[in-house]
């Protein structure tokens, strides 16, 4: 790029100046020599070295604010490269073969959406996204995307969901795919393999590493996985590399809140392992990102506002020659009039509008462009299409130490795709006309015939062409293959039951919570010799909450920096404990960041080969109902771990309200295939869950994950009944029996089981009702199990029925049953299509109250009055009980019949 002259500069300068300064004419004549002999002079400092610039303009900084005088922001910078041409480095790469491997991956690209969609109508797919990226990821995957470093795990890429499609034909040239993979996109239920629509490890687990097509997650899960990264190598888990974390990242997706949530976390930790590629193509599905003003400025004052370096890459190389000839900055102060809007409509227009829109304003533009012809001026390029602008943003982003960097790109969305190009409707676009599909092949130089071209034939050259073989040895040379997603074999033993022997025998009769009961578990697992390391305790800034000051203590809380300061508790046993090599990681109030740790150290044992078991623990009300589609992406990552829902249930977490109180998280959790669900009354069944989820998850590798509730409630924790584990871990099993033949079964959960239990001796000794007492520490994993039979049954109506579990374990259990628990009525519903007429439900629908539990338990009908008087009354109804009688014990118990229904109180 062009420096201003002085003069220009100066003449900019008084355009610009403040109409608030007071001066006459000779006083403003004096004050701009003063100002020409100052940039004069800056200028000589700038000549010796930049780094001397900058250096120079803090001091001036600094002191102007000693002076009190007022400094601009400086969060944006003027409307070009933030690279200058005399400060590129040559492109290192053969441009003609790259320009020719990257057609051919366009157009497969391109082939491959408008093929499907014109035998498969409206089966979807998306050109545009990929067209604009696709010198973006070509340079990367050419020059900066590393497959491994030596024997240490390589670079992470969050690809771009919409351009999937180009990432597919970029694996289909180094014939990692097949013809049957592209003709099968979007068809994955067919005889042959098919692909998936966008990035997901569930479906492709050795293709994808990363779901990112949700929009918001792709990028704040990277910023957590470099964090994590960082993590890692601090605490010597693994080796110390140059890999980085890469995010490629629409301008219309950082309108969602998680994208720009967490970026001050890069900077406060010096995360220069990770960047951003942001693709400002200027447009999302509807229209215009900023119509009305430039994305690229607003995002440029976000990021440094943040202290993110920032690379602009706007213009490409062929607008060089003009800033080069433009000596007044008249260029300059075009392209900053204007909007986005505006240059939307010069890419989706000609050169000729151009001409007349852009440069035809000014006189002295025209002149400058009067040698070129209008298809030139058509064809001039934004950075984000060019190879050496691209190349050298990257370097020096792969080169800046001590915090992380974002790239703005300027891209046309649609390029290359002639009527399409940067128009409204391009995001839409499935199928190319005709003549659009000559024009493609034609500029990109597609050799295959004219009907094949219309019938959106992939295209592959010999693995021997030389493009192809441009293109290997570009990998082989960066360490193989990517995306790919390899699982190392891991050699891991979860402890054995009789590890956790202390939790299995009881209490003693001292009261305590099923919290500090999995605290006492963290401690012991953190000791281990064996698991103790792999183990990553997060938390959403409630440590306190859940008792967990002496693991702070024990372990310490993971600070890059270390603890530059002295807690005013360090005089105490159990102070603050901040560490460089801490194993806490303490996140603040971010319940997103948090799940996104959780998923970085989920998904460890297949990124880096380290099986580290995240036990999540957090406020249960503000888990899924707050991060359920990270914890859906968490799944599709084929994660691993321990959600800890503490502070559990409507009733048992006394006094917060209606906020704070959770009553559906096992609703949500039963939505996610692969969450095994848990909601444990006591420390025994605790500790069985943990103990086989340890071992299911790391030493079997099942791609499961865990939620597990924890309450706030202190009672006597009783020692594990004979041969119940598995049914703790089926789901159900007897608690306790009646004396004598039981007329009802009573099934409990959390701490609700206690009131069932209370229940049952009401029932025995004040109406003579024998009950027996079911703990029930999963209804998911009942109704799962039952699901899987009768759908087997189905299937095999000449076989003999099989049965299910909860047949199976109530098999002689007669009368009605009676389920109550903290949650809502639809968790035991989920039973009632193998229970019929036999299933009442008590349950904490609607909204929650500031009240004590005794309170709470009445209003929801939880309580034990409330499981005694449905018990009568469904006996009753059944002509088992007087119901006279049973009216009477309503009122005996103080159950009021009039209340209003608490699930719409």
């Amino acid at each position: 790029m062009c420096r201003l002259t002085n003069d220009a500069f100066l003449r900019k300068l008084e355009l610009q100046r403040n109409p608030m300064t007071k001066m006459d004419d000779a006083q403003r004549q004096d004050f701009t020599a003063q100002v020409a002999e100052w940039i004069e002079a800056f200028d000589d400092v700038v000549a010796e070295g930049r780094e001397l610039g900058t250096e120079l303009l803090e001091a001036l900084r600094q002191r102007a604010h000693e002076a009190g005088v007022a400094t601009p922001a400086g969060v944006s910078t003027p409307y070009k490269n933030t690279i200058d041409k005399d400060d590129e480095v040559p492109y290192p790469g053969d441009r003609a073969m790259e320009r020719r491997v990257e057609s051919l991956i366009r157009w497969n690209a391109m082939a491959m959406v408008h093929g499907q969609n014109k035998k498969d109508a409206g089966i979807g797919g998306h050109i545009s996204t990929y067209s604009s990226l696709a010198t973006l990821l070509e340079v990367g995957f050419n020059h900066f995307f590393h497959a491994k470093y030596g024997e240490q795990p390589g670079d992470f890429i969050y690809f771009q969901g919409h351009a999937s499609p180009g990432v597919y034909a970029r694996a289909y040239l180094e014939d990692r795919l097949t013809d049957d993979h592209l003709k099968n996109f979007r068809h994955e239920l067919r005889d042959t393999p098919g692909l998936s629509s966008y990035p997901h490890p569930w479906l492709m687990p050795d293709f994808w590493r990363f779901p990112t097509v949700s929009m918001g997650i792709g990028p704040l899960n990277a910023i957590y996985q470099a964090r994590f990264m960082k993590y890692l190598e601090n605490r010597g888990l693994i080796e110390k590399t140059d890999r980085k974390v890469w995010a490629f990242v629409g301008d219309g997706e950082t309108d969602e809140v998680d994208t720009l949530g967490a970026i001050s976390l890069g900077a406060r930790e010096k995360l220069d392992n990770l960047i951003f590629v942001i693709n400002c193509n200027l447009q999302r599905l509807d229209g215009p990102v900023r119509g009305n003003k430039r994305i690229i400025d607003e995002l440029e004052g976000m990021f440094r506002g943040a202290k993110w370096n920032v690379i602009k890459v706007i213009w490409g190389s062929d607008w060089d020659e003009l800033f080069a000839k433009d000596k007044s900055g008249l260029l300059l102060k075009r392209m900053e009039e204007c909007v986005d809007g505006d240059y939307q409509t010069f890419k989706a227009k000609d050169g000729a509008y151009l001409r007349e829109h852009f440069f035809g304003k000014y006189p002295e533009l025209l002149e400058l462009v009067k040698d070129k012809t209008d298809e030139q001026l058509g064809m001039l390029h934004r950075g984000g299409h060019d190879p050496a602008k691209i190349y050298n943003a990257y370097k020096q982003a792969i080169e800046f130490k001590g915090g992380p960097t974002v790239i703005l790109a300027k891209t046309v969305k649609g390029y290359g795709l002639g009527s399409a190009q940067a128009r409204n409707a391009t995001h839409s676009e499935k199928k190319l006309a005709d003549d659009g599909l000559a024009a493609f092949v034609k500029r990109f130089d597609i050799p295959i015939p004219e009907q094949a071209a219309k019938d959106g034939v992939p295209y592959r050259p010999s693995q021997d062409a030389p493009e192809i073989q441009y293109m290997q040895q570009r990998r082989k040379e960066l360490g193989g293959y990517m995306p790919s997603r390899k699982v190392p074999a891991i050699d891991f033993k979860a402890p054995g039951i009789e590890f956790f022997k202390e939790w299995l025998g009881g209490s003693g009769g001292r009261s305590v919570s099923t919290t500090l009961g999995f605290v006492s578990v963290l401690r012991a697992l953190l000791k281990d010799t064996t698991v103790g390391k792999l183990i990553v305790p997060i938390v959403p800034d409630e440590g306190r909450t859940f008792g967990l000051e002496s693991v702070i203590r024990q372990v310490g809380i993971y600070a890059p920096e270390g603890q530059k300061y002295s807690p005013h508790d360090a005089d105490m046993l159990l102070f603050y404990r901040e560490d460089k090599d801490g194993q806490i990681l303490e996140e603040g109030i971010t319940e997103a960041g948090s799940m996104a740790s959780f998923t970085a150290a989920g998904t460890a044992y297949s990124n880096y080969g380290i099986p580290t078991i995240p036990f999540y623990m957090y406020y249960s009300m503000f888990g899924f109902q707050r991060i359920g589609d990270m914890a859906w992406a968490f799944a599709d990552s084929r994660g691993k771990g321990f959600l800890m829902g503490g502070t559990a249930g409507r009733t048992t977490m006394l006094g917060e309200g209606l906020q704070h109180q959770d009553g559906h998280s096992l609703v949500l959790s039963s939505t996610i295939p692969t969450c095994v669900t848990y909601d444990p009354a006591y420390a025994y069944e605790l500790a069985v869950v943990l103990q086989n989820g340890i071992k299911r998850m790391y030493e079997d590798m099942e791609d499961v994950f865990y939620y597990v509730t924890m309450y706030n409630e202190d009672y006597a924790m009783p020692a594990m009944p004979e041969g119940c584990a598995e049914g703790i871990l089926k789901g159900l099993y007897k608690f306790k029996a009646a004396e004598g033949e039981a007329v009802a079964q009573l099934f409990g959960s959390g701490p609700i089981l206690n009131e069932v239990v209370k229940a049952q001796e009401i029932l025995a000794t004040k109406y003579g009702v024998p009950t027996t007492v079911w703990s029930v520490p999963s209804y998911t994993e009942v109704r799962r199990d039952a699901l899987a039979i009768e759908r087997w049954n189905r299937l095999h109506p000449a076989e003999p029925a099989r049965k299910s579990y909860l047949e199976t374990v109530l098999e002689g259990a007669n009368g009605p049953i009676i389920a109550a628990s903290d949650y809502m009525k639809v968790i035991p519903d989920g039973l009632s299509s193998w229970l019929p007429g036999r299933l009442v439900t008590l349950g904490t629908d609607g909204f929650g109250r500031s009240d004590n539990r005794e309170h709470l338990r009445s209003h929801f009908e939880v309580n034990a009055a409330s499981i005694v008087g449905a018990t009568l009354s469904k006996l009753a109804r059944d002509g088992k009980f007087d119901g006279g009688k049973a009216q009477e014990a309503l009122s005996e118990l103080g159950v009021n019949i009039e209340a209003g229904d608490p699930a719409r109180a």
